[in-house]
């Protein structure tokens, strides 16, 4: 049986790490549950980067987290991805931001790691360009939007 896996980006750790964000509660329940059922919590080496502009590495739950280095098939599939975003940015309607480095990165690694089944971000941007990636490119993995309580994304009662 193949154990499952989620990816979490720079925005969940941003808000996991700062007990006074509006959504730390729910990075905080995401977290609980992957550690309950057993779900194993993935970082990139690109969101590692992205924290590290405003905080520390072992400022990280380092000893819950799998890192996940950047490698040459992510490469390609990020180049596959970011054709896409690129060829359709107009329909897209995103703030200004460089939108393609990063999360066509975190996007493509998701994709590429065979136990990976989700995404979860606080990033509204970063979920349009999933939206239309997955119309044009159907990655494997599923976005979970931070916004959303875990026990809705997961069909759970809130007993």
């Amino acid at each position: 049986m193949t154990h499952k896996s989620v990816l979490l980006d720079t925005s969940f750790f941003l808000r996991f790490l700062n007990d006074s964000d509006p959504l730390f509660k729910n990075a905080d329940d995401y977290f609980r549950y992957f550690l309950q059922k057993e779900i194993t919590m993935m970082v990139s080496t690109i969101s590692i980067a992205e924290y590290c502009v405003g905080g520390d590495v072992h400022e990280l739950p380092l000893r819950n987290l799998q890192i996940v280095p950047f490698n040459l098939d992510h490469s390609k599939r990020t180049g596959e991805f970011a054709k896409i975003v690129f060829q359709n940015k107009g329909k897209l309607k995103l703030k200004e931001r460089n939108i393609i480095p990063n999360d066509t990165k975190l996007f493509a690694q998701a994709d590429g790691e065979r136990t990976i089944e989700f995404y979860l971000s606080s990033d509204t941007e970063s979920c349009k360009i999933f939206n239309l990636l997955k119309q044009e490119a159907s990655p494997k993995f599923q976005f979970i939007d931070l916004n959303t309580p875990y026990n809705e994304t997961f069909g759970l009662l809130d007993l």
